[in-house]
């Protein structure tokens, strides 16, 4: 009799938790969301990551936008990345008027965006919230690389992640044959699509990753409405590239070639190390502001084998499929189309570090130029499942020597994150300070009643949005020789002013160069000085 027991308790499937254990994940998901969305808040209110002219000329766009002036299909100054941050600020522009917060505040939306969609694509990928709630707190964490790419609407990158990852939980839920909206869902993957060609060629590898999957599958339904309506929701998406490209002749592919450095000099030495041992810990948040020490780069070395761990699972998932079960329209295990969507994840990786690896900018500018790999984090979920289900596995007589293998993986990326974002957080008061010395320039201008002015690239645009194009300043270079205008209006005005000032960092070669000016002609200039900038007034 107690045997029979024994052997039916045995046998009896396990019990279920409790149900407050089964929403503990739940909850602590959306702690850790608002978490990462209350941390980038406050660094916008602290006035960091700090801005730039690039981010300024995004926010003149909208600013003009909001005006009904201008309807800049590109970046001023430049034939490719669309404006589309500048389209979504430009509401808050017309209520508010122009700023920094105002800019970012759909960027900061986006990220909340980016957080949800990520979660939906791990839970559906694994079927486990306590991994999706690992996913979160990693992308919740940020450092000065991530949060700059997140949040600085300096073209592209605050809506190029949130969107790929859409893509690909599009995909999964259309190649998985699940019910309910499918038409909507086809035309929204085709907008999507046809957008980000638009927005930034950068998460191409992404959006053609998941279209194969979504070819693989469901051909058969292709050939009817569905492929009708992506193809019209790309072109829709596309639209403004179509008709620029169709109106002024020129082909933005081109362009894009050029901004990358194609045809520039760069070893090859140089671009392996800036493309593949700085640029993963750099572009995926593991850094320090500006630099990595030695032992943040660990992830340089892990990332390569997480990718393969990573497509070796998925290869082994799609081989085991009968050749009967995938007939080209009816996949009937969500395994087989997550492991197609988990190697398409992986071959977008791929791709992205190595076009970034081969191009000129991993080179010669690896810091600054690591942005052009936060796509990764795109991939992230299907990275690091296989280690968190190395964790589950026992029996075998190495398992607890791979359990404990992934646990420490698991802690050192968000140990690694953690710190990164520590130093983020701690280069805040010194953005928030610069910030304030820049309105007191603002102030002083008004107060002297400046409205033209030169100065260099990186304080012209600026300065204009700061004032709300109140001053206006045009870009010389440091021997006072005209410099780079992204929009020349801006040139034109100060050109017909009677008397502009100049505007130059205090110990910038541009401030040296106006110094020597002063002691050569005194009686032409006036100088005012303020902390952290010197103003050349001419004498009226």
């Amino acid at each position: 009799m107690t045997a029979g027991v024994r052997r039916q308790r045995r046998d009896a499937p396990p019990a279920l938790p409790p149900a407050r254990w089964r929403r503990l994940p739940g909850l602590l998901t959306v702690l850790a969301a608002v978490a990462g969305v209350g941390y980038r808040l406050a660094l916008l209110l602290h006035d960091a990551p700090p801005t730039n002219s690039d981010e300024a000329t995004m926010g003149l766009a909208a600013l003009h936008i909001a005006q009904g002036r201008e309807f800049p299909v590109w970046f001023y100054g430049q034939e490719y990345m669309g404006t589309l941050e500048a389209w979504l600020a430009a509401p808050l522009f017309a209520l508010a008027g122009p700023s920094t917060l105002g800019l970012r505040l759909p960027n900061l939306a986006l990220y909340a965006l980016f957080v949800l969609l990520a979660w939906r694509l791990t839970v559906r990928l694994t079927g486990d919230r306590w991994f999706a709630l690992l996913v979160v707190a990693l992308l919740a964490l940020g450092s000065d690389r991530i949060v700059k790419n997140q949040l600085i609407a300096g073209g592209g990158y605050p809506e190029m992640n949130p969107a790929g990852v859409a893509l690909a939980l599009l995909a999964y839920d259309l190649a998985a044959g699940r019910p309910g909206r499918r038409l909507p869902r086809w035309a929204a993957w085709g907008l999507l699509a046809g957008l980000m060609v638009w927005v930034d060629p950068l998460v191409l590898p992404y959006a053609a990753g998941t279209g194969a999957v979504l070819v693989a599958f469901r051909w058969r339904e292709l050939r009817g409405q569905a492929g009708a309506l992506l193809g019209l929701g790309a072109l829709v998406g596309a639209a403004p590239l179509l008709a620029h490209s169709l109106t002024a002749g020129r082909n933005p592919l081109d362009a894009v070639l050029t901004a990358g450095g194609a045809g520039e000099p760069a070893g090859w030495a140089e671009r392996l190390h800036g493309g593949l041992l700085l640029g993963p810990p750099l572009g995926m948040g593991f850094c320090s502001p500006s630099h990595c020490v030695g032992w943040q780069l660990w992830w340089a070395a892990a990332l390569p084998l997480l990718l393969a761990v990573a497509a070796g699972t998925a290869w082994r998932t799609l081989r085991a499929v009968p050749p009967a079960a995938a007939n080209g329209d009816c996949p009937r295990s969500t395994d087989t189309v997550g492991a197609a969507v988990s190697l398409a994840l992986v071959g977008a990786a791929v791709t992205t570090l190595a076009v970034y690896a081969a191009s000129a900018a991993a080179g010669r500018t690896p810091i600054e130029s690591s942005r052009y790999l936060s796509c990764l984090l795109i991939s992230v979920p299907v990275l690091l499942w296989p280690v968190c289900a190395a964790r589950r596995r026992r029996g075998a007589p190495s398992g607890a020597l791979r359990r404990a293998g992934s646990v420490g993986v698991l802690a050192a990326t968000l140990g690694t994150a953690a710190v990164a974002t520590a130093g983020a957080i701690g280069a805040a008061p010194d953005a928030h300070a610069a910030e304030a010395r820049h309105a007191v320039l603002v102030a002083t201008l008004r107060e002297h009643d400046v409205r033209h002015v030169y100065g260099g690239y990186w304080t012209c645009n600026r300065l204009t949005l700061a004032s709300g194009e109140h001053v206006l300043c045009a870009v010389v270079d440091d021997e006072l020789r005209p410099g780079h205008d992204r929009y020349l209006p801006y040139r034109r005005a100060v050109r017909r002013s009677a008397a502009p000032a100049w505007v130059a960092p205090a110990g910038s070669p541009l401030a040296a160069r106006l110094d020597e000016r002063l002691r050569a002609e005194p009686d032409t200039l006036d100088l005012v000085t303020i902390p952290g900038w010197r103003i050349y007034l001419p004498r009226r």
